[in-house]
């Protein structure tokens, strides 16, 4: 039997919208309508949402009753930190924010003292005025009813349904907190590629029992233990003492299969731990998908959290100050003063690479695919990232004199020095203690090293 899959040319799992492929991949399911018990249709489309992640978007349309229903869920893997963004909405231009949240998503309007709880309402992309009338409409389902039934609550839902309208006018401003444990949400930067100044975000470690509403379990939990620690055999078997010097661990390169973070087909990655001279050991991560031609590399610490975070600042004046060597981890966030210029940690995520390359990689994130949701960007957005582009082309060409500033709360980032052991005078090195919210970030607060192992639920 001739297999359905095109060998040697595989499509991608989940493609981009692009004017290149006016036919995109769309899935029909016949289904229940749960409005009048009839069949109807759904539709999947499975895409990508630049500088998101992939997601899976599902449209049923019932054509016996005419009702009509959309919701998105990811379709990617689940990240490994929560996230808390904290918006103050101050003018209209910040109730249109296009806003995409998942099914564990919680809203609080914090002046109102009102939550929309996750897991209540399905994911969707939106706006902030769309999450407003939409909790306005649920709220107002059910008010005939109340009127007969109850009209004290009723007549308390209408006062409050007034104060929710209010809020749409702006008059004051307010505070929208949201929650997703997925740390799938996220809502627009009308700035880009500024830094937001009307937002704040934060990024947790999750407990156990948000892991279990996930559906995370370790193999404890679950009693299984793992089939490759069963086989002693593969990446995770147990090494036995002398079965390895250091030398063969700094010499040995291992594969794993992955899929591609692009396309989604399964690919190769090579995993290698180095020495950085005069920093530390590291573990870099190489992937190459030889069906898009995807290539990405990732830089991890072999170390674990340093004591003080660190501050680098990097002044770029010449062509030979774009060949540091740089080892950015992910934890590092990213600024350059002089183009008004913030990069938060996980944007461009850890890699081992050199200045020009930070500021190429900074680059192609805003021109590769263009900003999101830039199709629909006002005229000012547009004209902000051309000129913020022509400025970083300046810096490029070796124009313009910037520094750069690399900030790591986990003291995992690095640069070369040309003068070492001798003080460098293009580089500043600040370590600092770090603060609550950055323990709290990088997991520190709730971790336990003492009699963990019975304390381990």
């Amino acid at each position: 039997m001739e297999s359905m899959k095109k060998v040697g040319n595989p499509s991608p799992v989940f493609r981009a919208l692009t004017a290149d492929d006016p036919e995109p991949e769309i899935s029909e399911i016949e289904s229940l309508c749960m409005d009048c018990g009839e069949n109807g249709i759904t539709r999947l489309l499975l895409t990508k949402i630049p500088f998101y992640k992939e997601v899976v978007l599902m449209s049923f349309e019932c054509e016996h009753c005419g009702f009509k229903n959309n919701e998105i869920q990811s379709g990617g893997k689940i990240e490994e930190r929560g996230v808390r963004i904290t918006l103050n909405v101050q003018t209209e231009r910040d109730l249109n924010r296009q806003v995409i949240k998942s099914d564990y998503t919680s809203v609080k309007i914090v002046e109102l003292d009102f939550e929309i709880p996750a897991q209540s309402q399905k994911g969707e992309i939106t706006t902030v005025e769309g999450i407003i009338d939409r909790a306005a409409a649920g709220l107002k389902q059910d008010q005939p009813v109340r009127r007969a039934q109850d009209p004290t609550a009723a007549s308390l839902i209408e006062e409050f349904l007034t104060k929710l309208q209010n809020l749409k006018s702006v008059k004051n401003p307010f505070t929208m907190v949201f929650e997703d444990i997925s740390g799938k949400f996220f809502v627009e930067n009308p700035y880009a590629p500024q830094k937001d100044p009307r937002t704040e975000v934060v990024r947790f470690v999750r407990n156990t029992d948000q892991d279990h509403i996930l559906g995370i379990y370790s193999s404890s939990k679950v009693g299984v233990e793992p089939e490759i620690m069963k086989t002693n055999s593969g990446l995770l078997r147990k090494i036995n003492e002398n079965d390895f010097t250091l030398e063969d661990l700094h010499g040995e390169v291992l594969q794993f299969p992955t899929p591609c973070p692009n396309c989604g087909i399964e690919c190769q990655t090579n995993m290698k731990l180095t020495n950085v001279p005069h920093f530390k050991e590291v573990v870099i991560m190489a992937t190459n998908c030889d069906a898009c031609g995807h290539r990405s590399n990732e830089v991890k610490s072999g170390c674990g959290i340093e004591e003080k975070g660190r501050r680098i600042e990097v002044k770029v004046r010449s062509r030979e100050d774009f060949s540091r060597d740089v080892l950015k981890s992910e934890t590092c966030s990213l600024e350059v003063p002089e183009l008004d210029l913030s990069v938060g940690p996980y944007a461009v995520g850890g890699r081992f690479t050199t200045v020009e390359g930070l500021l190429v990689a900074m680059k192609e994130q805003v021109t590769s695919q263009g900003a999101v949701f830039i199709d629909s960007a006002d005229d000012e957005t547009k004209n902000r990232i051309s000129k913020f582009v022509a400025e970083l082309d300046a810096v490029l060409e070796g124009n313009r004199e910037i520094t750069l500033v690399l900030d790591d709360p986990a003291g995992n980032s690095y640069v070369q020095s040309f003068t070492h052991p001798a003080p460098d005078s293009g580089i500043t090195i600040t370590d600092y203690e770090r603060t609550y919210a950055h323990n709290e970030e990088l997991g520190l607060n709730a971790m336990n090293v003492d009699n963990y192992e019975k304390n381990d639920n």
